[in-house]
């Protein structure tokens, strides 16, 4: 698969954006981001009526739609000022590219996805450049699209990059912005959290990232029928309530995870399985709808390791770390957050998973559900994406996207090499999974 970038240039707002609108300030929890942009991409399969001018036709009206739509997301279409923490809404624009790819059709890459996943990346454009937003169109021979957007997380989290791409789409299939389903979106998060006068926790630096020559990425694939099957032997009476798909493979991963750091270290240690959590409908009272912003806490489950004895040398049975985990999700959901102390919980536990990483002395294991988010939904006017991946990353994490019928999972796992080979021969993996690599 060769592609081949045949267009660049920068997609700037339709309308300028107003001065009093210029600097939007991060927020404390905005600022402690990594300097990274999370990729997504979206496939959309060729139709018939797919000819050479059809496909520039969809060109046009991607570029033109975005545009519209950077007058509401105005900020992404600004730069990061890493020095003040603050984003110049200047206008200057998004990255967007537009590419051929040449030596496969679309069908092929998705009946050979165990073997073209290294060369994803190629689909996304942007990396690391200093744009707030790169956008990449890629063009097949047989008329079908990839969309590939990176938007940085200094400035959004899932949901909010779920508003915006929804919101493209929208403006896309429907003609423009001036449409009642284009959300308008708000982004000046300090203005409705208190930060001035509080005493926030000291901001611990964050653990190095894993680094892409160290890791490696794997897909694997978690069906309908055997998620049913995995949360009827992982619930127990003693629950609160039945377990959620997500929990499940949580705990199943997590489980594996554990294993592998037994024949490492010839112990079982104690370990934390955090997941992120959107914070936006626990806060009292309300913010505005569709607010921006990284609002995402840590519901962390803990497993205590035995300090000897049989107890420190066997993984522990899957419905306990299931019960673990409930209990640290349903608190999370649950529990109500003023406005006042939105900003120092949620550096609160980061914090704490930052210092469990210095100790050594504990595992850590990172997970964000991207699932019931309507990725599957987003049709530009031409349909809805027949497959929605992400591609490698450089930092040791678990994602979960829904699969194309919507009940079952693909869990998208980036660690370490070593570990990599043993984790996926543990018998829970192999059982509730087909597996795909990257």
């Amino acid at each position: 698969m060769e592609v081949q970038i045949t267009r660049t240039k920068l997609i700037k707002p339709s309308a300028p954006t107003p001065p009093h609108l210029r600097i939007l300030k991060l927020s404390p929890v905005d600022q402690i981001q990594y300097s990274i942009k999370p990729a997504a991409l979206l496939y959309y399969s060729a139709d018939g009526s797919t000819g050479a001018e059809e496909v520039e036709r969809r060109i046009n009206r991607l570029e033109t739609s975005l545009s519209e739509t950077l007058t509401r997301f105005y900020p992404l279409s600004g730069r990061y000022i890493e020095d003040g923490n603050w984003i110049d809404c200047n206008d200057e624009g998004v990255e967007y590219f537009v590419a051929k790819v040449k030596g496969c059709r679309l069908t092929e890459v998705l009946s050979r996805r165990d073997e073209i996943m290294d060369q994803l990346s190629h689909l996304a454009g942007g990396g690391f450049t200093s744009p707030v937003l790169s956008i990449q169109i890629n063009m097949f021979d047989c008329g079908g699209l990839v969309i590939g957007i990176r938007v940085s997380h200094h400035l959004f989290d899932g949901f909010s990059a779920a508003c915006f791409i929804t919101s493209w789409a929208t403006a896309s299939r429907n003609g423009g912005i001036d449409d009642h389903e284009v959300i308008s979106p708000t982004f000046d998060l300090t203005s409705f959290l208190p930060e001035n006068g509080l005493r926030l926790p000291k901001m611990k630096p964050r653990p190095p990232l894993m680094g892409t020559d160290n890791g490696v990425t794997k897909r694997i694939v978690f069906d309908g029928a055997k998620i049913s099957a995995l949360r009827a032997i992982s619930h127990d009476p003693s629950f609160p309530r039945k377990p959620s798909r997500v929990e499940v493979v949580t705990a199943l991963i997590w489980r594996a995870h554990m294993g592998v750091s037994l024949a490492k270290h010839g112990r079982l240690r104690t370990s934390l399985a955090a997941h992120s959590m959107d914070v936006r409908t626990r806060i009292v009272p309300p913010l505005p709808p569709s607010s921006c912003g990284n609002l995402v806490s840590r519901a962390t489950a803990r497993f205590v390791a035995a300090a000897s004895g049989a107890g420190n040398t066997e993984v522990p049975e899957l419905k306990d770390l299931v019960g673990l985990l409930i209990g640290s999700m349903t608190k999370c959901k649950e529990t109500a957050v003023t406005r006042e102390d939105v900003f120092p919980t949620l550096l609160r536990t980061r914090n704490e998973l930052h210092e469990a990483v210095e100790k050594g002395e504990v595992d850590v294991f990172m997970f964000t559900s991207w699932c019931n988010f309507p990725a599957y939904k987003i049709d530009f006017g031409w349909g809805k994406p027949v497959w929605v991946s992400r591609i490698h990353s450089g930092y040791e994490a678990a994602t979960f996207l829904d699969t194309e019928g919507g009940d079952g999972i693909e869990a998208w796992l980036s660690f370490n090499n070593q570990g990599m080979p043993l984790f996926l021969q543990d018998k829970g993996i192999l059982a509730f999974t087909s597996q795909e690599a990257l």
